[in-house]
């Protein structure tokens, strides 16, 4: 069995969907859990209520994680609740809205971009101190399985984030692995989140489905197992690596 016991987690994006969960999942495993939130402030305050009740160390955070400035301010409540941080998971992203190349104005790339990527970015670096001087950590991204097959309909600026997440974790991967800082992601496929119920219409989904090999979607619970197993001590070998969790609606 995973353990987080003494280990503090931050879970950006943590108010719904697969940041819930796993945010519930590692405090049932002892940890400290940061949770995170932009704009869902009832969902994150329900959830903090939830956690406290099972006497684990939280802290809940407000803000803009492709704010530069916000997300140093973050990291310093972290540093300054827990003295440390073991993992980081990059949970929070956004499609914002399903809309064609042609239709897409500039400004809806560069927010999708920066939600879903220079976010990964910006939490990253601002924990890096707080790793690096305690001798390690871990960090795990959500990349998704839009980076491999290019989305749906209307979603290409979130695949090309996407991707560009799977390879931000790649070229972090190897440049961290000199202060003990593993980097990982795991790739969703069609999980039943808010994200498919805001964006993704009924008929789209039932022929997402059809496609998936285990003839359903996953559920948030399901996804977070990838996640913890590449937060903790059992992959302590493994770096870089990203891990699809889709039904087998997509194989390597």
């Amino acid at each position: 069995m995973y353990t987080f016991e003494g280990k503090t987690v931050w879970v950006t994006g943590s108010s719904t969907g697969i940041g819930r969960a796993a945010a519930k999942a590692f405090s049932e495993l002892g940890a400290n859990v940061v949770i995170h939130y932009n704009s869902s402030r009832d969902e994150a305050e329900s959830l903090e209520r939830e956690l406290r009740e099972t006497g684990r160390g939280t802290l809940l955070l407000q803000g803009d994680v492709a704010d530069s400035a916000r997300v140093a301010e973050m990291a310093s409540q972290v540093r300054d609740t827990f003295g440390r941080l073991d993992v980081l998971m990059n949970n929070a992203g956004a499609l914002i809205k399903r809309i064609s190349l042609e239709e897409m104005e500039e400004a809806h790339w560069d927010r999708v971009m920066a939600v879903n990527l220079k976010s990964v970015f910006l939490v990253s670096k601002a924990v890096l101190p707080m790793m690096k001087a305690q001798g390690g950590g871990s960090i795990v991204n959500l990349s998704s399985i839009a980076a491999r097959n290019g989305g749906g309909k209307g979603s290409g600026a979130y695949a090309t984030a996407k991707a560009g997440v799977a390879n931000l974790t790649r070229a972090m991967a190897k440049e961290l692995v000199e202060h003990n800082i593993r980097v990982n992601a795991i790739a969703p496929g069609v999980i039943s989140t808010p994200f498919h119920d805001r964006f993704t219409p009924d008929d789209v989904r039932r022929r997402l489905v059809s496609q998936i090999p285990m003839g359903r979607e996953g559920t948030p619970e399901e996804t977070v197992g990838a996640a913890l197993f590449l937060a903790s001590d059992y992959a302590n070998y493994i770096t870089g690596e990203i891990i699809e969790v889709n039904g087998g609606q997509l194989m390597d």
